[in-house]
């Protein structure tokens, strides 16, 4: 009976902390889910931002934050199907499909705390250059230099489940306004997501130490989702001005707590 008494408790205990265990987590998604749905892209820098110091598998992590991506971005690229750009949009893919393996060689190779530092330095870079840009004139460059972007993109998509940053950079310096800016990131991201998966799928190492995808992977979609919706509830509101300061700080503070 004795025995009973204090095994119930100790149950309870472990059930508290699975569940909490899956909890935080999804409330980290659903948080960076509504952030990023603002402005159409950055969900995976800002998931990893928490994910990483609230998982204890870096590859698990970047997995969960790619299936997320995934589910976000079709519905995201479903609504601009009609603004896509067809005509820029491949060599974009083609440079990210050669950038996903070096991207996933590193992710597998790398220790846990190069990434915080890898991922921190890009959140600051990134969100750094959205704030202080000066308008300035289009640059007028071709296939080769959109392929370069892609394959940046396809690297750290590989690294850290973050293809966006250098696509979305890229499009803005070329001169593109919104439709067609998010005509071709956002299925860029969509693009890479499957694909870094595939990869870290082939390659991972033979003796599986690596996490594969299970079902609680899938659990995480929902609050992806509805993060989703929160998100353009919240733009309807937002100045254009309001919502990009409010991202790119957030970024900012992101990397800042990572590299610490």
């Amino acid at each position: 009976m004795d025995d009973l008494i204090i095994a119930a408790p100790l149950a309870e205990g472990a059930v508290l902390h699975a569940v909490a265990g899956i909890a935080v987590p999804m409330l980290a998604v659903l948080l960076a889910s509504t952030v990023s749905s603002i402005a159409g892209f950055a969900f995976s820098a800002l998931c990893g931002a928490l994910l990483f110091h609230l998982m204890e598998d870096p590859v698990y992590t970047v997995q969960v934050m790619i299936v997320c991506s995934i589910a976000i971005q079709s519905l995201s690229v479903a609504a601009l199907w009609r603004s896509i750009d067809w005509r820029s949009l491949p060599m974009f893919l083609i440079g990210g499909v050669l950038g996903v393996p070096a991207g996933v060689y590193l992710l597998l190779q790398l220790p846990t705390g190069t990434y915080r530092h890898v991922i921190g330095g890009l959140l600051i870079v990134y969100a750094g250059y959205l704030l202080l840009r000066r308008p300035s004139r289009p640059l007028r460059t071709g296939p080769l230099s959109d392929a370069c972007a892609g394959f940046l993109g396809g690297l750290t998509g590989g690294l850290a489940g973050f293809p966006g940053a250098f696509v979305t950079i890229w499009c803005g310096l070329k001169g593109w306004d919104k439709a067609r800016q998010r005509g071709v990131y956002q299925p860029f991201i969509l693009g890479m997501q499957p694909i870094t998966l595939l990869v870290i799928y082939l390659m991972r190492p033979s003796s599986s130490t690596v996490t594969q995808l299970d079902w609680k992977t899938i659990t995480f979609i929902p609050a992806a989702l509805l993060g989703a919706w929160f998100g353009w509830c919240i733009f309807k509101r937002l100045s254009d001005r309001q919502f990009e300061v409010a991202v790119n700080v957030l970024l900012i503070l992101s990397g800042i707590g990572l590299i610490l």
